[in-house]
């Protein structure tokens, strides 16, 4: 589903490098033009890649600003198109080939190599030519005044295309993934990020390392996080800038579904449990057995509205990211550009405020794992996992 839908999976990014001199609505259209989608319904070629507009994925002129800028946003859409011929359907196709091939040529035996690798070539060509290719879309959002990217969609080939398609495209500029670490520094105050550069077990800045060496961040989080759930009021208070203002209340808890990954006599052991959970007795089990939390179900509410995410946490993807439905008013006098408008900056504004709670939530964790505190609460948490499970109820 792309970023206008209610429900998006989405991972972030920062956007780093050096500005062009000139005016930067007038570079993106420029690069945006200059590396759009070309369609090849009409020809044979296997795979077309692109931009096109985030409304209208048919559209890749880019013509105007009115195509792509959205006030401080820029917005685009990435558009691969893929023709594949089935295995088994070439196969059929090459064996019938063959089979002609040496029923005109009976002084063959079998078909030469050479021969056999022109006729493949061929009958592929030949099937990919009767073939529609495919289309995928996926949208991004860049926000100028954070520098932050938005990107419906987490499989790692499609991230690793976009990743270069962008690198190519605005020449000078790259994305950084907003994995756990780069978020902390985002959300931490100086001394919280002196803290956490201490806290920090990789050895350099490479992001394979970041992530890999910090795993503690999102294990720590979750379990923090199913502890507070099942122990205390999960109640807290806005303490990022953004949308929502400074202190204002929200409640944060997991629900629904939790993944534990951990060692087994068999290698890597992954555990699910799904459901609306009482105690959580099967997790709290699993957590003894030195299982990790690596997803959870992450329910965010303030006033009326309510957020839902599966948070993956060894990177921050927010999977399957559920806001409250896009209420715009229209009249009798709202033209359908005006209306897209609408439903696009309204979207951004719940999406914005769903993000603003999760770092919030976050900075929350963060402040205390890397304080003194830190030894008292993971006290509490592991009193916690040996209450045995026919005890129920919230620690004393």
């Amino acid at each position: 589903m792309g970023i206008l839908a209610n429900t998006v999976s989405v991972c972030h990014f920062k956007v780093l490098g050096e500005l062009p001199k000139e005016e930067l609505g007038d570079f993106v259209l420029k690069q945006l033009a200059a590396n759009r989608f070309n369609p090849i319904d009409q020809g044979s070629e296997e795979l077309s890649l692109g931009w096109v507009h985030l409304d209208d994925p048919k559209s890749s002129d880019f013509a105007s600003a009115a195509t792509c800028c959205r006030d401080h946003y820029f917005i685009f859409t990435l558009r691969r198109d893929k023709r594949a011929v089935p295995s088994a359907i070439l196969k059929a196709h090459l064996e019938k080939a063959q089979d002609e091939f040496l029923a005109e040529n009976p002084g063959f035996t079998k078909v030469p190599k050479q021969k056999k690798e022109d006729l493949k070539e061929a009958v592929h060509a030949m099937l990919l030519s009767q073939t529609l290719p495919t289309p995928a879309t996926y949208d991004a959002v860049w926000d100028t005044q954070s520098g932050t990217l938005t990107f419906s969609s987490l499989s790692p080939k499609v991230i690793e295309l976009f990743e270069d398609h962008f690198k190519k495209t605005f020449e000078g500029l790259r994305l950084a993934a907003f994995h756990p670490y780069a978020r902390a520094e985002s959300v931490l105050d100086e001394g919280n990020k002196l803290l956490l550069k201490q806290a920090n077990k990789a050895g350099g800045d490479n992001y394979l390392e970041l992530v890999k060496e910090n795993q503690w961040l999102g294990t720590d989080f979750m379990l923090w996080l199913m502890y507070q759930t099942m122990n205390e009021a999960s109640e807290y208070s806005v303490n990022q800038p953004g949308i929502l203002l400074e202190k204002e209340p929200f409640v944060g808890y997991l629900d629904d579904r939790v993944v534990l990954l951990g060692s087994g006599e068999n290698g890597a052991q992954k555990i699910t449990v799904a459901g609306p959970q009482d105690r959580f007795n099967e997790v709290r089990s699993a957590l003894l057995n030195n299982k990790q939390i690596t997803e959870a179900t992450l329910h965010l509410e303030t006033g009326d509205d309510h957020w839902k995410m599966t948070l993956k946490g060894e990177l921050f993807h927010f999977a399957s990211f559920k806001a409250p439905a896009v209420k715009v008013e229209k009249d009798n006098t709202t033209d359908e550009g005006m209306e897209r408008e609408a439903v696009f900056f309204e979207r951004m504004v719940l999406l914005e405020k769903g993000t603003q709670l999760f770092d919030s939530l976050y900075a929350s964790f963060l402040k205390l794992r890397l304080g003194n505190a830190w030894s008292e609460q993971e006290a509490l948490i592991q009193a916690w996992l040996n209450v045995c499970s026919t005890c129920g109820g919230k620690l004393a």
